[in-house]
């Protein structure tokens, strides 16, 4: 399958304008995924208007990319504040838009509180994660921060996940240290993966691009430009074939998976909500 890794530089708080260049980019390519960054209906430094733009399940502010999605047949993976289970709440959260208007939400699981970020101060966490159905593959879908506790994409993995999709606001600082895990979260669940941070700056905040996919045994796979598209400084849209059947071949060679699943008391992950109040 075609998937197309849109790494971009959002308009802070311009809810709108977000949505038009998500929209204008599914239409650009042929990809039948593609996958914005975190938070990129929003921007990521924008402090008490999260609560004011945060998005629902439906919300009319993304029917410009759902008719995009419609009319190509396609899907979508974005970054957006979400409203929380209870009033006055807001989740940092990615979205998986079907081309039948259909749509699951993830929630960030945890939530860096630490130097540049204040990620525990806006935002609520979940503490379940579960794969998104979409056609005849199951998307493991985690949030920058949760790729470094392994345990995420081993739950989702057991669960059927069948192609791990993260998305990121990370800056150059942390390029790589995501360049070590990454590849590491493919190889231990014999699973591939793709990985779309954002560029730009924000408030001080250098954003460290550096997206990726790799195939089950944690190897890179080839990208090409995708063309057609105005991009700012430092962005890119690249796309990538990804053959997500090869992990069913790999796996009887490092059977990780079969063994952790046989193991007295294994649980299977719970399922995590697929909307949003």
């Amino acid at each position: 399958m075609e998937i197309a890794l849109a790494e971009l530089a959002p308009v802070p708080g311009d809810v709108a304008a977000n949505v038009a260049r998500a929209a204008s980019v599914v239409r650009a390519g042929s990809a039948t995924l593609t996958v914005f960054p975190e938070l990129f209906l929003s921007g990521y430094r924008i402090g008490d208007r999260f609560h004011q733009i945060a998005v629902r399940i439906g919300d009319d502010r993304l029917a410009p990319l759902r008719t995009a999605l419609r009319e190509t047949g396609r899907s979508a993976v974005v970054g957006a504040p979400t409203c929380g289970p209870r009033r006055g709440e807001v989740a940092n959260s990615v979205l998986l838009l079907r081309p039948d208007g259909s749509e699951f939400v993830q929630t960030k699981r945890y939530l860096p509180t630490y130097g540049p970020f204040e990620e525990g101060s806006i935002f609520t966490p979940t503490d379940t994660s579960a794969p998104a159905p979409w056609g005849e593959e199951q998307l493991g879908l985690s949030i920058c921060y949760d790729a470094f506790f392994p345990e995420i994409c081993r739950a989702l993995a057991l669960a059927g996940a069948t192609l791990f999709v993260c998305v990121s606001a990370a800056p150059v600082t942390s390029r790589r240290l995501f360049e070590k895990v990454l590849p590491a979260r493919a190889v231990e669940n014999a699973t591939p993966l793709v990985y779309v941070n954002r560029v730009g700056v924000e408030d001080g905040i250098v954003f460290g691009g550096g997206s990726r996919a790799y195939d089950a045994r944690g190897e890179p796979v080839a990208e090409q430009p995708v063309a057609g598209l105005a991009l700012g400084p430092d962005e890119r849209v690249i796309s990538v074939e990804l053959d997500t059947a090869e992990a069913a071949r790999w796996r009887p060679f490092r059977p990780v998976l079969r063994d952790v699943a046989q193991r007295p008391g294994h649980r299977p992950a719970p399922p995590a909500p697929t909307s949003v109040l």
